[in-house]
This record gives structure tokens, sequence and C-alpha cells, in this order.
């Protein structure tokens, strides 16, 4: 109840610092998975080999690579959850301990102005807890796409086997999603960390994540990579 009333009673700076974070996640997430024509994003354009893998993936033999790969993405969905679990718990019990906040406050150079110290780390902590629910939801798909992946035939020319492969290329895509949506919010619970050293660190720390997952989507090397074509061979 004293974090609701210190948020109502708080600066506009604080107030235009939370919208600002919130609004960049929003939008910078929206951004991404829905870029424009002109220049698609890294996550849309790696949705079209997942598409290409689960083509060929019906003819290949054996199938141990697909497998190993699945479960791969697997691992890493565990991982980041189990990551984000224990981060979440870890601000849970510093909020609980509100001595340890205060006297956290007076020994570091934070500036908790009207704004209880408590509310400040409650905002990286629910970045934290949408990247965990992601994170869980991304791990389930990738379990349904290796089952989907499963009941592909081997033969090309059977019936069932282009849209089988295309529903498992689809849900490995929506997997994916949801596991780029959890690292999008793990870059933000960073930058929130930043609001315990004022507003403007905040801004300044919300800027430079935004710039950071833009640059990495719309102009990193890893993208020229992807839309590059073969050298033409020398005659």
């Amino acid at each position: 109840m004293n974090s609701l009333i210190s948020l109502a009673n708080a600066p506009l700076t604080d107030l235009v610092a939370l919208g600002a974070i919130i609004a960049a996640w929003s939008g910078t997430g929206w951004l991404v998975e829905h870029p424009p024509k002109s220049r698609c994003s890294v996550t849309i354009l790696m949705q079209d080999y997942r598409r290409d893998w689960m083509r060929a993936f019906i003819t290949r033999m054996p199938r141990i690579f697909d497998v190993t790969l699945i479960a791969s993405l697997r691992q890493g969905t565990t991982f980041f959850a189990s990551a984000s679990m224990i981060a979440i718990g870890g601000g849970a019990a510093l909020i609980g301990n509100s001595g340890a906040i205060n006297e956290l406050a007076a020994d570091l150079p934070l500036d908790t102005g009207r704004i209880d110290v408590a509310l400040k780390i409650l905002l990286p902590m629910a970045f934290l807890a949408n990247a965990l629910l992601k994170f869980i939801w991304a791990h389930r798909l990738f379990g349904y796409c290796a089952i989907l992946m499963a009941a592909v035939p081997n033969e090309h020319d059977h019936p069932e086997a282009l849209h089988r492969a295309w529903q498992a290329a689809e849900i490995n895509g929506t997997a994916a999603k949801s596991y780029n949506r959890g690292l999008r919010a793990i870059y933000f619970s960073l930058a929130a960390l930043a609001w315990l050293f004022g507003a403007v660190a905040l801004i300044l720390a919300t800027i430079a994540a935004t710039l950071v997952l833009l640059r990495r989507e719309f102009w990193s090397h890893s993208r020229e990579v992807i839309l590059s074509r073969p050298p033409k061979a020398a005659e």
C-alpha cells in the first residue's frame, strides 16, 4: 500500500520514465514482429528458414540432427526460465526485507526520492515475470513441435507430408516468437534496474536497451549474413 501511495505521489519525471520504458518495450516488440516490408527483422527472416528446415526434414534420414536441434532449443528455454525464476525469487526476498532495502539505499548512491526502493525493484521483477511466462510457453511449444515432427512422413510424395511439415514449422515459429519476447523482457528488466539511480538513468537505460535490440534485429552483421547470396563461381 505504501508503495502505491508513493507511486501516486511520484514526480512527473519518474512517471514519464516509467511510461517510456513500457512504451519502448511494447513498441520494440511490435516493430520486430511487424517490420516494414523494405527491411525485415531477423526474427521474421528466420521464420522462412524454419519453414525451409521442415521441408528439408521430410526426406532427411536419419533425423537425429533435427531431434538434437529441437532438444537444444528446449534446453535454451529451460535455462532462461530457470534463471528468471531465480531472479524473481531474489527480488521477492529483497522486497520482503524492507530493512535491508533501506540500508542499501543509504549506503549506495540511489535516488529514492518520493518512491520506495521496493516499488522500483518491482519493475524489473514484472519484466522478469513476463519473461518467465514466455519461456515456459516457448518450452511447451517446442515440445509440440517435436511431436509434430515425429508425425511427418519420410516420403515427400505422401499426401500429408507437406501439410504436417508446415504445421511443425508454424508451431516452431510461434515458439521462437515467444522465446524472443522473453529475451526482450530480460533486456528491459536490466534497463529497469537503472530506476534505482533515478528517472534520468531509467530513460537512458531504456534508450540503450531499445537501440541494442533494434540494431540486432535490423542493422546487425548477422542479418547481412542471413540475406547474403553465395558468391558467383569464377569463370
